[in-house]
C-alpha cells in the first residue's frame, strides 16, 4: 500500500499526517470536522488549551458516534446502503408508473 504525507491545521496548529491515497478524501473530511468542533468549544466555552479543548472534542465526537450508532441499532437511522437500495427500488417503480402512462 502506497502512501503520502498530506499537510493539515487544526485549530491553527500544522499536522503532518500519513495516509494512502484511497483513505485521503475521508481524512481530510475528518480532519476539518474535528478542526470545526475544536473551534466551535474554543468560541463557545471557557475551556482553554490545545489539550483540554482537544479532550473536549473528542469527547462530543465520540458522543455524537454512540448516538448514531444506538439509533441505527434501534432502527431509526438506515446505512446508506439500504437507503440507495430503497431509492433504486422507488425509481424503478415509478419509472414502471410512467411508462404505462406514457403509452395510453
Amino acid at each position: 500500500m502506497t502512501t503520502k504525507q498530506i499537510d493539515v491545521s487544526i485549530l491553527g496548529q500544522s499536522y503532518r499526517l500519513a495516509c494512502s491515497p484511497e483513505t485521503e478524501t475521508a481524512l481530510l473530511e475528518a480532519v476539518a470536522r474535528v478542526d470545526a468542533e475544536m473551534t466551535k468549544i474554543r468560541a463557545n466555552s471557557n475551556v482553554r488549551g490545545q489539550d483540554r479543548i482537544a479532550v473536549m472534542a473528542a469527547l462530543s465526537l465520540a458522543s455524537e458516534l454512540l448516538r448514531l450508532q444506538a439509533s441505527v441499532r434501534h432502527g431509526e437511522s438506515f446505512p446508506a446502503e439500504e437507503i440507495r437500495r430503497t431509492m433504486h427500488q422507488m425509481n424503478e417503480q415509478l419509472g414502471t408508473v410512467i411508462q404505462q402512462y406514457s403509452v395510453q
